[in-house]
């Protein structure tokens, strides 16, 4: 078979893909994008389909796993953000950044959380958030590494009870 010819095949099923694609998502939307999930793998893997066997079969397979996968990885990612009760910063980024409203509180109040940090846990604090190492931050401050850590695990301690209602909106 070639190329083409299985192409058009896959053409021919693609109604059968979408109605089958339903009964896994209830969702017109979702079903479009496993069908076309599905129909990506089988161009590309056309070279292991075997000719003679059950293309259709073999396409409501390469759904099935494909929607399974998705599945378990959904699954997956939502226990690890809602057993988290660390306020990370990308935790901080996605409330903030949800809608430009809403992030103009939020950053409000993730600016007067800072403010309320001693400037012995701001500092270290705002620095290791920007990206710099615990011995950068501890030879500038002259402090030695483990008063940094300490430092940082207090604001953090500060900004989580500070921050507290983000946190349970961001688990619901």
């Amino acid at each position: 078979m070639t190329q083409v010819q299985f192409n058009n095949q896959l053409n021919e099923y693609s109604g059968s893909l979408q109605s089958f694609a339903l009964n896994f998502t209830k969702d017109i939307e979702d079903a479009n994008d496993l069908v076309q999930d599905t129909l990506l793998k089988a161009v590309t893997y056309y070279n292991k389909f075997k000719e003679g066997t059950n293309l259709k079969g073999w396409l409501f397979t390469i759904m099935r796993n494909t929607f399974i996968n998705n599945y378990r990885r959904t699954i997956k990612t939502n226990a690890i953000i809602t057993q988290s009760d660390d306020i990370s910063s990308a935790h901080l980024y996605y409330s903030a950044s949800k809608n430009t409203a809403e992030r103009k509180f939020v950053l409000g109040d993730i600016h007067k959380a800072l403010a309320t940090l001693q400037p012995e846990y701001q500092v270290p604090f705002v620095k290791y958030f920007e990206g710099f190492k615990y011995h950068e931050i501890a030879d500038e401050l002259n402090i030695p590494i483990g008063t940094v850590k300490t430092r940082i695990h207090v604001a953090r301690g500060i900004l989580k009870k500070y921050l507290k209602t983000y946190a349970t909106e961001m688990q619901q």
